[in-house]
């Protein structure tokens, strides 16, 4: 597996990095075979320790996790036991997930995205209608299930996720509600052109 271990104004020293990779390949290698790429990156909030990792498992899946500690091995344990059972909850998903991962990289889609400047640096700024771009990329959306894009969610720790819905070929969204749920948005016309088409 390839990984970077990296510290946001923090030294990670060797007896972290060695505690990291040992770790992190042991977890992943339950689930996966090499050729993974990883990385884990240590930062501090106040008192707090925090760790993030980011483990890139196949076509489109991309699975994170973090948790802060007082000490950065607790942070990065606790994120590594959360990534653990994510891994094991969707494991048998996984399984068929990989079988189909071919068959959906030819059904996405690729969409610009933009990352906008936030409402609490536009005081000084003149108001207008168009926002500040602060950065442009593109992102795939890819034909999923709905069952397969919560767990796309759940495996990349995402706030939100398009997807083009294979059930009625159109647009979706699910997204994490403030009360714990997955909220699933499925446009009404997707729905009556399934009804036409079936």
């Amino acid at each position: 597996m390839k990984l970077s271990v990296k510290g946001k104004q923090i030294d990670v020293g060797d007896a972290l990095r060695t505690h990291v990779e040992t770790q992190l390949n042991d977890t992943v290698a339950k689930y996966f075979g090499d050729g993974l790429d990883a990385s884990v990156t240590f930062s501090r909030e106040a008192h707090l320790f925090c760790a993030d990792i980011a483990v890139h498992a196949g076509r489109g899946i991309v699975l994170q996790s973090n948790a802060s500690a007082v000490e950065p091995y607790p942070a990065f344990d606790a994120a590594l036991t959360r990534l653990s059972g994510r891994l094991r909850r969707h494991k048998t998903k996984l399984k068929q997930h990989h079988h189909e991962s071919a068959r959906e990289v030819a059904e996405s889609v690729v969409a610009n995205a933009f990352v906008l400047r936030g409402d609490d640096h536009s005081h000084d700024e003149e108001v207008n209608d168009n926002p500040t771009v602060v950065a442009e990329m593109t992102t795939p959306i890819e034909t999923l299930t709905v069952s397969e894009a919560v767990m796309r969610l759940d495996l990349g720790d995402l706030p939100a996720l398009m997807f083009r819905n294979r059930a009625n070929g159109g647009l979706n969204m699910i997204y994490r509600r403030p009360d714990g749920h997955i909220g699933w948005v499925d446009p009404a016309e997707n729905i009556a052109s399934a009804k036409k088409v079936g």
